[in-house]
């Protein structure tokens, strides 16, 4: 079984069966929480790779990863960082970073995106205690994404606040093109989610949204 904290923002926590503790994109966290074993960072935003928050939640054992695009950065904490579609293993659990990027955001009076795709940032995707689970970092609705329907994911964790990734309809489209089980909305900007749920189960029924708002989600 893993427990699946939604903390704030795009940042979760994941605790795993055997205890380990894995944090996902940490931002803005309360002081009191359990140490890290492995922190997964998706790109250089200051909202997905906070150095305070690292801190935080960081000890002398403690392993950040990210994709290999960002690897300087990682190196301030000693972190590594991989290709994308390359799995790898790490405290028995599995990990591997797919695309994530903007198609048609972006910045204001230029002609490139939020985050552009050749800069290679990423979604992840952990294997842990028989579940399968998808970050999609920020990112749109790519073509790529398409391709994750045949890895029967347990939980997708989707951006749906627009702006500066997918927005509510985007998202729910990914939803449905991917076929989770379960859909956890992130990096809302404070939008009502509830639209969210009810434009979700227009469109697929089968796929629960669980929002965690003061919830664990164990699965």
């Amino acid at each position: 079984m893993v427990e699946i904290t939604w903390l704030k923002h795009a940042a979760f926590k994941l605790k795993t069966e055997s205890g380990k503790n894995i944090y996902l994109d940490p931002y803005q966290l309360p002081d009191n929480l359990e140490k890290a074993d492995i922190i997964i960072t998706s790109h250089e935003h200051g909202d997905h790779f906070s150095k305070s928050d690292i801190k935080k939640i960081w000890k002398e054992d403690t392993i950040l990863i990210g994709p290999k695009s960002i690897g300087e950065k990682l190196k301030e904490f000693n972190g590594k960082g991989f290709d994308l579609y390359k799995s790898f293993e790490l405290q028995g659990i599995k990990f591997e970073f797919v695309p994530a990027y903007n198609i048609k955001r972006m910045r204001p009076g230029t002609n490139e995106t939020f985050h552009p795709q050749n800069n290679k940032w990423a979604g992840s995707i952990i294997e842990v205690d028989g579940k399968i689970i998808y970050h999609a970092g920020d990112t749109e609705r790519i073509p790529e994404m398409k391709d994750l329907r045949k890895r029967n994911i347990d939980v997708a964790m989707l951006p749906c606040g627009g702006t500066y990734t997918m927005d509510f309809n985007e998202s729910s489209d990914v939803a449905v093109d991917i076929k989770p089980k379960i859909v956890i909305p992130m990096h809302n900007w404070k939008e009502d989610v509830n639209k969210y749920i009810k434009i979700l189960a227009d469109k697929d029924p089968e796929i629960k949204v669980e929002t965690l708002e003061n919830k664990i989600l164990k699965i």
